[in-house]
């Protein structure tokens, strides 16, 4: 099972707009994207899912997973920009 940080973490806007989530792995992304997700869940969220899943499995790389992670949280309009 791959439960390596990611080399940069996600971060994600909670409701309130002063707070966000920091994402650091597939496990955290999954446990994200099956709990706290928004109202909407597209075949982006269902992707990501995948790909979290195919890391902690073996079959898909962390980048990939986190590639999948942050352009599902970018289209649900919950991805934090610096």
């Amino acid at each position: 099972m791959n439960t390596t940080i990611w080399d940069a973490n996600v971060e994600v806007k909670k409701e309130c707009v002063d707070h966000f989530d920091v994402i650091r792995n597939p496990r955290e992304a999954l446990a994200y994207l099956l709990s706290q997700w928004p109202e909407g869940k597209g075949a982006s969220h269902a992707n990501a899912k995948r790909a979290c899943l195919g890391a902690l499995a073996g079959t898909n790389t962390n980048a990939e997973a986190r590639a999948a992670f942050e352009f599902a949280a970018r289209e649900a309009g919950i991805l934090r920009r610096n």
